[in-house]
């Protein structure tokens, strides 16, 4: 019987992940057409049917862009052992992915809870406007903390 080394079971399941991934994006993008197509038709107002789907595309993206992380990382031979080179590739794209649909969800739940006259609840996309920030200060840090000694001297 053949034995399976590391890098077959890691690329199996990153694929295996990736695909159910892209499923999930698939399914997001699919229900997120049939949702307008039928606030359309039932003569919701065009504002509230393309907000409310934002939501649903934002998180298709970041969905997607998670499949795609894990298919690059995780499905092909690694040429280096650096996990923090590794971790430096990967995790600025999609912190960056997630700190926008953060930022979205922020700004429409500010849009929302305005044109609703619920000024009273602003304190809600005001802190997931203010984690965003925390989170890209975060990652700031540590893509400073993480530079390689080459790049700092060459600076």
């Amino acid at each position: 019987m053949p034995r399976l080394d590391d890098y077959t079971i890691r690329s199996a399941f990153a694929r295996l992940f990736a695909a159910v991934f892209m499923a999930l994006t698939l399914a997001l993008v699919f229900s997120l057409f049939s949702d307008i197509w039928q606030e359309l038709t039932s003569g919701t107002e065009l504002m509230q049917v393309f907000l409310g789907s934002i939501n649903t595309g934002i998180i298709a993206l970041a969905v997607f862009e998670l499949a795609l992380v894990i298919h690059k990382e995780y499905s092909v031979r690694e040429e280096e052992d650096d996990v923090v080179a590794s971790l430096r590739r990967t995790v600025p794209r999609f912190i960056g992915t997630v700190c926008v649909a953060l930022s979205l969800e922020g700004l429409i739940m500010v849009i929302k809870y305005s044109q609703l006259d619920l000024a009273g609840n602003l304190y809600y996309p005001v802190a997931i406007i203010s984690s965003t920030a925390l989170l890209l200060l975060a990652l700031g840090v540590f893509i400073y903390l993480t530079q390689s000694r080459d790049h700092c001297t060459k600076n």
